[in-house]
């Protein structure tokens, strides 16, 4: 081989047959040391385009793959392209010689690409060459579909036929083929071995598990998959729900399940500052910004880079430290108070409100644009009322922990903790756990009747469909027992004929005897009537 001037064209004189045969199975060897060794793909697939380019002259070689996110054909690696050109080398996958090959799945050659119309050169890398230029692209398959394509530019001395290029690359094709898909296959292990790992993470956290034993309704289970979900990502989460229902330990467990959960948890109230205070609070200050700032401080922000910061009351943050705040999500930049200098940090918001803040967006209180910037995955924590069959499992979570606090267990009498059931709780699951440890206090034995409760408490007014509901179960009873006492009367006391009766097997009547514990009034009847 002769080399020239610099873009000038390379030229390949004869080569014996023989020769080139043990060249290019020289090729084969390198290429096949180079697939057996790499992890990395692309830097893989870079190392082949040199060998064949040092042993075979083909140059500018690329390998091209379809780009998930945008669909497109782009240049995943490259030799003798610059960094700019690689760019540029996009395609539709019916677009170009390159879209002809991966969409037809056929070897594809250009013995001149001045004479091509379908030859673009987006890649812009040719325009300096002189001479003539062939191009041959083969298809990479696997299992028969296509997914990429190889090309390479060959430079000639005169016209030659291009089978032996195409078998070669087809070959080549062939063994990245299988090495794209061994890649694969470890990426989707890689990413099986994180899904397992998030979801051991998530069963030792022992928040996770502090918060879920006793959430075994739908709506708390609906919770944990949102969890689950939403913790490897990066994604802003609004927590949304009534005060007391467990929002900042959502967040904290989020935070633990997370990536970052070895970095720091930020906790800031946004309804506990004024907003001068606030705004230094949240982005720091710089010496001498107001009177006693005597030195700089970094803010609650700059202290969670890696972490997550958790804004509660984010609907109580004031006007003009909302302008502030959007810009952090926008450019993930500020200001500290005073100061002109830039910081940059890597936080993940988590922010919580008791509040409607679509309703607050339409009276003008809150900002639409921050409203939809914090609104990337909005959760709802339900209150306690919306799961009402939680509260015994709940009950008993915290009086197994004041047992543990107090050295003494209590015991909720059936109509204390029916009445707890359907009452209202207005402080949700803040007033439950504050409740019972009132009781441990205040409770004189360990049996708590429905008298010991708070009378503040009694002379609330009960869930109207859990009350109605009972007194409608308890008229629907006795209206039932008395129909089957009656149908005894009628018949004697003799079970069967009263079961004819009412149009009941023996069996139904004998379970109804039982429900009401009519075996002794029976009996005595029975007697009577002896």
């Amino acid at each position: 081989m002769s080399y020239g001037p610099k873009n000038e064209i390379l030229y390949i004189k004869k080569i014996p047959m023989e020769s080139l045969t043990q060249v290019k199975l020289n090729v084969l060897h390198e290429i096949s040391k180079v697939i057996e060794k790499a992890l990395d793909l692309d830097k893989a697939l870079e190392a082949i385009l040199k060998i064949l380019a040092d042993s075979l002259s083909m140059k500018r070689g690329a390998f091209s793959f379809i780009e998930e996110d945008s669909g497109l054909l782009v240049i995943s690696a490259s030799h003798g392209l610059t960094p700019q050109e690689k760019n540029r080398g996009v395609y539709r996958m019916d677009e170009g010689v390159t879209g002809r090959i991966f969409s037809t799945g056929k070897p594809f050659i250009v013995p001149d690409i001045a004479k091509e119309p379908l030859f673009l050169d987006k890649t812009g890398s040719r325009s300096m060459e002189k001479g003539r230029i062939s191009f041959v692209g083969v298809p990479i398959t696997l299992q028969g579909i296509t997914v990429g394509v190889l090309t390479v530019d060959r430079l000639f001395e005169q016209d030659i036929s291009f089978e032996e290029d195409i078998r070669l690359l087809s070959i080549v094709a062939a063994m990245v083929g299988q090495f794209v898909s061994l890649n694969r296959q470890v990426r989707d292990r890689e990413e099986n071995l994180r899904r397992e790992n998030q979801s051991l993470k998530t069963r030792l956290s022992s928040s996770f598990q502090r918060f879920f034993i006793v959430g075994k309704s739908s709506s708390m289970l609906q919770i944990r998959q949102m969890m689950e979900k939403v913790a490897p990502t990066r994604a802003t989460v609004l927590l949304l729900g009534e005060s007391g229902t467990g929002k900042t330990l959502i967040a904290d467990i989020i935070h633990e399940l997370s990536e970052r959960g070895k970095y720091p948890f930020i906790k800031v109230n946004c309804a506990s500052l004024p907003e001068n205070l606030l705004e230094s609070e949240l982005f720091g200050y710089e010496k001498g910004a107001f009177t006693g700032a005597v030195r700089s401080k970094p803010g609650r922000f700059e202290e969670a880079h890696k972490g997550t910061i958790f804004l509660d009351e984010i609907g109580e943050m004031p006007a003009g430290l909302q302008a502030k705040l959007l810009r952090f999500l926008q450019e993930r930049d500020f200001e500290r108070l005073g100061g002109n200098k830039t910081y940059r940090v890597d936080v993940r918001v988590i922010a919580a409100t008791n509040k409607d803040l679509e309703k607050e967006v339409q009276e003008g209180r809150f900002r639409e644009d921050l409203y939809y910037r914090l609104n990337v995955f909005p959760m709802r924590v339900p209150s306690l009322r919306e799961r009402r069959e939680d509260i015994p499992a709940l009950i008993n979570h915290f009086l197994d922990k004041v047992a543990r606090e107090y050295g003494r267990r209590l015991v909720l009498s059936k109509s204390s903790l029916d009445y707890l059931v359907a009452y209202e709780w207005p402080g949700n699951i803040r007033e439950l756990e504050n409740l019972v440890e009132k009781l441990s206090i205040m409770s004189e034995g360990q049996m708590v009747e429905l008298k010991d409760l708070p009378s503040g408490m009694l002379q609330e007014k009960l869930h109207p469909g859990q009350g109605q509901e009972q007194d409608r179960n308890h008229s629907l009873l006795d209206m039932e027992k008395k129909e089957v006492l009656s149908a005894l009367q009628r018949n004697s006391w003799v079970q069967s004929r009263a079961a004819r009766d009412l149009g009941l097997t023996q069996r139904q009547m004998s379970y109804r005897i039982n429900k009401f514990n009519l075996k002794d009034y029976i009996s005595r009847q029975k007697k009577n009537r002896a």
